[in-house]
């Protein structure tokens, strides 16, 4: 049976039940007005080489040698490396990815300490696609007021093409957006070529895709609603800012009381702010500065240009909305000396370990050799007796050759008096007791490796070292494996 609450009667009327509040509401379209400015100008050049970087450098050649795609930036799953200009990456150096993550994310903390959310305002992916799909918006549809003007008028053949104009570049952006995408997973020339004729891997075909739908809902439709309700990183600034870090701030010392002013007005008792809601109209988050430190601020500072345009033209100083600290705007307003301290307990800590991680990552890759070594022990069965008594073990051999060139190694044992080895389909060891292999550059080498030695009644169980030695360069590397004589 429902429910319903009596609140009212109308005279003569039935009586009106209680509206349930709706736990949804829908978006509110914003409409962001073109705001001109430094901070403006700053976003244009930081979008215009963000985008030019992704887009453009797949495209960067980069000599790697015979059968290696001549990629600067290309992670090769297929070849199980990683590339980054002259920096080569393998999988089992996977930890120098998992330290450069966590080096990006200190830096992260690092900037958010001192200004804000400037990597939210300028750098983020979704700032900077969103601003460029704002642009292809504004080319078809004007600023603000013609947009919202032709949002209200009825459908007719000039919206029509306005709107099919601006959905079809979107869209257009969208996939090149996710075609360049998969650029960085594949040979850039040799994807691109196959891709428009059907023979691409259909991973490649896949990723595109979902890119390029992501690309059109976040920047095109959800704008806004990515920072507020699906980007975690509003909730973890909180965090990393305090009273002392530079914030796009609304100097309310200065600015209250605020209230329209006419030009013959004394600007006696009253503050800066005239109350014209430009600093809102280009926003594009859709809110006001004055209201204080919000969640959905991204720090772009476009109404620090909108503010001072104002300013200029009613004779104001600049400013009235700054990067400024929360502490400077309260001393001011109390009479007290401004202090600004960018130098903090965080800042100096941050700093610290981004130092000593930089170090360690520097140090680890000057440092690391050029053959990735192992050998494993056949397991079953542990050892083999031969019909003369003697005892023989075998073993995988397993040379990863890191360098862009061809080299020969030599392979020798040590630990075992009296050992023989071979290696299957190479041959046995020299009266010197070594072996030598050629390993391919850049390659993974799986060698047969059988160990034979007289038996000792007395050790059943002993250890192996097996070395390999780069005839050029003397570089050694070496592992220890068990040698089993057998049961007692």
């Amino acid at each position: 049976m429902t429910k319903v609450t009596l609140i009212s009667s109308n005279e003569g009327g039935a009586p009106k039940p209680e509206r349930q509040p709706s736990l949804y509401e829908r978006r509110h379209q914003i409409y962001p007005k073109l705001a001109h400015g430094k901070f403006r100008t700053v976003k244009w050049l930081v979008m215009a080489v963000t985008l030019a970087a992704y887009y453009l450098i797949p495209w960067i050649r980069w000599p790697r040698g015979s059968g290696i795609p001549d990629q600067a930036v290309l992670a090769d799953f297929e070849g199980e490396k990683f590339y980054f200009f002259f920096l080569e990456i393998w999988p089992q150096e996977i930890y120098f990815l998992g330290a450069l993550i966590i080096l990006a994310a200190l830096a992260l903390f690092l900037v958010t300490s001192l200004f804000g959310r400037v990597w939210c305002g300028y750098t983020c992916p979704q700032t900077v696609w969103t601003d460029l799909y704002i642009w292809v918006e504004r080319a078809f549809e004007g600023d603000r007021a013609a947009r919202m003007r032709l949002d209200k008028a009825p459908w007719s053949l000039n919206k029509a093409w306005r709107k099919l104009g601006k959905h079809a570049v979107w869209l257009l952006i969208a996939f090149v957006t996710g075609g360049a995408f998969i650029l960085y997973w594949h040979d850039a020339p040799t994807i691109a070529r196959t891709f428009f004729k059907g023979e691409a891997p259909l991973t490649a075909y896949f990723f595109a895709g979902v890119l390029t739908f992501t690309t059109y809902m976040l920047a095109g439709t959800m704008r806004e609603q990515v920072c507020t309700y699906l980007c975690p990183w509003p909730r973890i600034q909180g965090a990393l800012t305090d009273e002392h870090a530079l914030n796009v701030t609304y100097r309310f010392d200065r600015g209250e009381p605020r209230g329209p002013h006419r030009k013959d007005e004394s600007w006696e008792g009253r503050g800066d702010c005239i109350d014209c809601n430009q600093c809102v109209q280009v926003c594009p988050m859709g809110i006001d500065i004055r209201d204080g430190s919000q969640l959905e601020c991204i720090h772009c500072a476009l109404c620090i240009d909108a503010c001072d345009d104002i300013m200029r033209k009613v004779g104001r100083p600049t400013g009235l909305i700054a990067y400024d600290t929360d502490k400077a705007v309260s001393t001011r307003a109390s009479g007290g000396k401004v202090v600004y301290k960018l130098i903090r307990t965080r800042t100096v800590l941050y700093t610290i370990l981004i130092a000593l991680i930089s170090g360690l990552i520097l140090w680890g890759y000057t440092a690391k050799s050029n053959y990735e070594f192992n050998v494993l022990k056949d397991r079953s069965p542990p050892y083999i007796r031969l019909s003369d008594g003697r005892v023989r073990n075998g073993y995988t051999l397993k040379i990863v050759n890191k360098a862009s060139e061809q080299t020969s190694v030599a392979v020798s044992l040590e630990g075992l008096k009296d050992a023989e080895f071979e290696i299957v389909g190479v041959g046995s060891a020299a009266a010197d007791g070594t072996l030598e292999l050629k390993s391919e550059a850049h390659g993974v080498g799986r060698y047969r490796m059988l160990v034979t030695l007289p038996e000792n009644e007395t050790e059943r169980r002993t250890t192996l070292t097996v070395r390999i030695t780069d005839l050029k360069s003397g570089e050694v590397a070496s592992e220890n494996t068990p040698f089993v004589m057998g049961d007692r």
